[in-house]
This record gives structure tokens, C-alpha cells and sequence, in this order.
């Protein structure tokens, strides 16, 4: 049985579980609507319940609660629930991290101090059906509360997604997304050739980088060793590719197997016949 503690709005209360003692925020159509604190309070199968003591890299949700906007609560809601049409499974406790930022996206839409994402173009490829999910908080943010929100912001909101979707905290969503996008600038300076974007080679290459990003961070190898044949028959691509392997070794602060090297180095390979073609 719960009992309110606060009423946020109509849609939201926070609440407190009588038997446990824990804390709840509870969302709902209607769910905060003539209610008052320690009011009983009946949850229908229509409400999402959130423990408040979950924590993220944001900070606690008890926290989180008390200086959000109730509106961004329930707009991050919405989109999680979106999500669920693109995800098999959608953990709704990233609602906490969520909305904060997004109360940050709104301010800095209303002082006209919108900040630019340099991972954007990357994110839109990486996480491409997050982004496509994330997508619905533009119409969400409008109709709302009249706010028209950048793509730049979208695709912040597509990493919590992401987070979301998967066992991966946002921090790591977003160091996957930058080491990528480090390492295709890196391969474009070294060989002084701008990457097409919309080449296949390139696409391939690009998630190639990303789950070597993701096995570095779990010390995950690979089985096969091709830094024999690479080495030998694209002695220039090995080259770039050992030289990115040991930068992007310092800058997760994690050793790469050297077996990547020759991975990396096929796929600079196909991207520089297709730049040359």
C-alpha cells in the first residue's frame, strides 16, 4: 500500500510504501489529481513506479526529483515509452538521468544557448534506431511547453537511449562515441583523404572500431591472429592501424590486443580503395 508523501502534479506524486518505507515516484494519468499527503493511494495498472533509490552518473533520483520540473519527468517518460517500439527491453530508470538533462537542454533552448554535438554525425550512424526513437522528444518538448529542440540536443537524448537499451552507463555510451569519432580523424590525417560517410567500407569500419572500443573496455581478445598476412600485404594500412590501436590504448587507459591491429587495418584498407576509386 502506498501513501503520498508530495503531489508533483496531476500525473506525478511521490509516495511511500508503508510496509518497506521506501520511496516511490509514482506516474500515471490523473495519478496526483485531489490527492494530499499521507492520503492511501491505489496504483492502476496504467502507472509506472519508480524506486527513488536508484542513483546514475547524474546523481540520485531522490535528489534528481526534487529540482526537475514534474514536465520533464513525464516527457522523458514518453520517450522511453517510444523506445519501447524499437527495443525489446527499455529500462525506464534512466527516466531520473533523462529528464535532468533535458530540463538543461530547455534552459539553454530558452537563453538561445544551444550547444553543438561534434559526435552527432557519428551517433546517428552508431546508434541509429536509438536515434530514430530519440527522435519523438522534438514533437514531445513542441507541444509541451512551445520549445523547438536541435538535432544537437537529440542526439544527447539518443545516448540515454542507448543506456537504456543496453548494459552500458552514459559515460561509456559517449567515450565509445568520441573514440570513434577520434580514431576516423586520425585515419583521415594520416592519410590525408576525407572518408565518404555514406560508403559502405566506411560504415563497416566505423562499427568495426565501435565493438573494438567495447572490447577493450571489457579486456575482451580476439580469436584469430591476421597481423602476419596484414602486415605483409598492406604494410601502409598496418602501420596507420598500430599507430591508432596504441593511441586509442592511451586515451581508454586500457591495452588493446594486438591481434585488432590487423582487423583495423583490412578495414583502412577497403576505405582507401574506395577513396581512390
Amino acid at each position: 500500500m502506498y501513501k503520498v508523501k508530495k503531489v508533483l502534479n496531476h500525473n506525478s506524486v511521490i509516495a511511500v510504501e508503508t510496509n518497506e518505507l521506501v520511496e516511490y515516484l509514482i506516474m500515471g494519468k490523473g495519478v496526483g489529481f485531489g490527492m494530499k499527503p499521507t492520503q492511501e493511494l491505489t496504483v492502476g495498472a496504467d502507472c509506472k513506479v519508480f524506486s527513488l533509490a536508484e542513483s546514475s552518473e547524474r546523481g540520485d533520483a531522490k535528489d534528481i526529483v526534487k529540482h526537475v520540473d514534474p514536465v520533464y519527468l513525464e516527457i522523458a517518460e514518453a520517450v522511453l515509452q517510444h523506445a519501447e517500439e524499437y527495443f525489446d527491453s527499455v529500462d525506464h530508470n534512466i527516466v531520473f538521468p533523462m529528464a535532468d538533462h533535458l530540463e538543461y537542454a530547455a534552459k539553454r533552448i530558452q537563453n538561445n544557448d544551444q550547444i553543438i554535438n561534434p559526435l552527432l554525425n557519428d551517433i546517428k550512424l552508431l546508434f541509429y534506431q536509438e536515434y530514430k526513437a530519440a527522435e519523438i522528444v522534438r514533437d514531445l518538448l513542441k507541444n509541451s511547453l512551445g520549445l523547438d529542440i536541435m538535432d544537437d540536443e537529440i542526439g544527447y537524448v539518443a545516448m540515454h537511449i542507448h543506456s537504456a537499451t543496453s548494459q552500458d552507463k552514459l559515460s561509456q555510451t559517449l567515450e565509445t562515441a568520441h573514440a570513434v569519432r577520434n580514431c576516423i580523424t586520425r585515419i583521415e590525417e594520416i592519410t590525408g583523404r576525407t572518408i565518404p560517410t555514406d560508403s559502405f567500407s566506411y560504415n563497416r569500419m566505423m562499427n568495426h572500431i565501435r565493438y573494438m572500443v567495447a572490447r577493450i573496455q571489457k579486456h575482451e581478445d580476439l580469436k584469430i591472429n591476421m597481423n602476419d598476412y596484414v602486415s605483409t600485404t598492406f604494410p601502409e594500412s598496418f602501420a596507420i592501424a598500430s599507430e591508432i590501436c596504441h593511441d586509442l590504448s592511451k586515451s581508454l587507459g586500457s591495452p588493446t590486443d594486438e591481434m585488432e591491429i590487423g582487423y583495423l587495418a583490412m578495414h583502412i584498407e577497403r576505405v582507401k580503395a574506395d577513396v581512390l576509386e
